[in-house]
């Protein structure tokens, strides 16, 4: 292994949640669920995923072709909307205008210090921003304006060295996560149009290695032990690991990708709790979620190489006991158990970009209560993680209508609604 490789709610339940939980006790409880018992980095390294390789390059995280095709005929109001939106698309010489980030220095923590991080990560947040809509453009108008548009984009970027120095230090961590969710943008976008591209191969070949390049650079960096080397910022390592490792057929990368759901997957427990998102005290149920949010779109990059990832069962595991778990918890706080305080923060729940892991899911399995809450929530998009889910993975049969008036009085009401 190469070295940088080893280093369904009801509608009437979901808005009345947020003033449940305020109303409970603030008790803090923060017991770690079997911490003991997660999966260490060494111990992930040896796990045996040689039967794992990468079997198709142009395989993007969903049917970009026959998803063009559906759109071009449906007749279904959400994602109409969504094309003829997209379709206008925006300007190729407004978004090249930025300027490479070539030198990056310390990002203050996003918890202690919300304001001056919005203000550092506005740029990196414009650039994923931009590769995810022009790549959304693109599937929603067929014009292969917007796919070469994101091709100049991207080598501009690559060639100018973009992203490659960053600082780390186990206290100031925040310009290496940043980096990650920069990374799986431009991969997750640049897998969507590369297959219909001609005539950019030189161009091409630059954004490949620059993108193969830089996943080895960030992921030389494990991490904390028992913290960022293991819990949701393993996961986010390993989406931008199996997208770039598809991209560029490297079946050490892709595998690093793989790692992750086995890791998860041992880690959970009876109840399907992921133990280090659990940790979080009061946010224990936002990174329940949050962990899913990544797990769940790499699981799709892995699924589309021909992989039962879905049903994978590890250590007498499976992803759909997490998935499950989260909505108990959300219905009832109550079955967080001694895991954490029952005064979970909620905040979560009014920004749609977390969940768009659900309408992936959804493309799979059925599942009532979650049909239920993305009902609410719809359109979802995700400016890093996978884009315009909603215009990508939605079922056009699941909802023909945007909102009726008794769910957009009912949002209003959510939205309205104190953290």
């Amino acid at each position: 292994m190469p070295l940088a490789l080893e280093k369904g709610l009801s509608a009437r339940f979901l808005f009345a949640l947020p003033i449940a939980l305020m109303a409970m006790g603030s008790t803090d409880l923060s017991a770690d669920p079997n911490l003991d018992d997660t999966l260490s980095r060494e111990e992930r390294l040896k796990l045996d995923l040689s039967e794992y390789r990468v079997t198709d390059t142009d395989a993007s995280y969903f049917d970009v072709k026959a998803r063009m095709a559906l759109l071009e005929q449906t007749d279904n109001a959400i994602l109409l909307q969504l094309r003829d939106k997209l379709s206008l698309g925006p300007s190729c010489r407004q978004e090249t205008n930025s300027e490479p980030i070539t030198t990056r220095g310390a990002i203050p923590g996003f918890y202690p210090n919300r304001a001056e991080w919005e203000q550092a990560t506005g740029p990196l947040f414009d650039f994923e921003d931009s590769v995810s809509n022009l790549a959304g453009s693109f599937v929603a108008s067929g014009d292969i304006y917007y796919a070469e548009c994101l091709v100049d984009y991207l080598y501009r970027w690559a060639e100018a060295g973009a992203l490659t120095d960053f600082v780390y230090d186990t206290a100031e961590p925040q310009a290496w996560f940043s980096s990650e969710s920069m990374l799986f943008a431009a991969a997750m976008a640049y897998s969507i149009v590369r297959p219909f591209i001609d005539g950019l191969e030189e161009e091409q070949a630059e954004i490949e290695q620059w993108l193969q390049d830089l996943a080895l650079r960030h992921s030389e960096v494990s991490g904390p032990p028992k913290d960022s080397c293991c819990n949701n910022h393993l996961y986010r390592r390993a989406l931008y690991a199996s997208m770039i490792g598809v991209l560029v057929e490297d079946n050490d990368l892709f595998r690093f990708g793989v790692s992750a759901i086995y890791s998860a997957l041992h880690d959970m427990t009876e109840e399907g709790a992921l133990p280090l998102e659990m940790s979080r005290g009061r946010r224990a149920t936002h990174y329940q979620n949050y962990a899913l949010s990544y797990l769940i779109t790499n699981m799709q990059i892995i699924h589309r190489q021909g992989y039962d990832i879905f049903n994978l069962e590890y250590e007498n595991r499976n992803i759909h006991e997490g998935v499950d778990y989260l909505f108990e918890i959300l219905e009832d706080p109550a079955a967080l158990g001694d895991y954490a305080p029952q005064e979970q923060y909620s905040g979560f729940l009014r920004d749609p970009q977390y969940f768009t892991w659900m309408e992936i899911y959804l493309s799979h399995f059925e599942h009532q209560r979650m049909s239920s809450f993305i009902k609410q929530i719809r359109p979802v998009f995700s400016r890093s993680a996978g884009g315009h889910i909603t215009l990508y993975f939605m079922d056009p049969d699941a909802q023909q209508h945007i909102h009726t008036d008794e769910q957009r009085q009912e949002t209003e009401a959510f939205q309205g609604l104190d953290n």
